[in-house]
């Protein structure tokens, strides 16, 4: 699947959690009306940071790491069918443990 995709520098590639369907009122809330969710689990990670000189900072954020970042954050992309946000490491907000 996404594997073969390894993102460049301090980039990560994350999955979004997916959330259960709400129900407010009795109403069901259609699709385009939800609120995207603002976890994910990082798929893969870039090697890291580099400075002037050149000297690579590797990542705090490790594949496997659920994730939580802002609501803007990222670009979403569409990789083997499935729908992916890449982002930088300085967008995540925090690892969830």
């Amino acid at each position: 699947m996404a594997s073969t995709f390894t993102p460049l520098h301090d980039r990560i590639l994350v999955r979004r959690l997916e959330e259960g369907e709400t129900l407010r009122g009795g109403i069901i809330i259609p699709d385009s009306a939800k609120e995207k969710p603002q976890q994910g689990t990082v798929i893969s990670v870039g090697k890291g940071k580099s400075n002037d000189e050149g000297k690579v900072f590797p990542l705090d954020v490790k594949a496997g790491d659920t994730v939580l970042f802002g609501k803007y954050s990222g670009t979403e992309i569409k990789l083997e069918g499935e729908d992916l946000l890449i982002m930088r490491e300085e967008e995540v907000l925090g690892i969830l443990k």
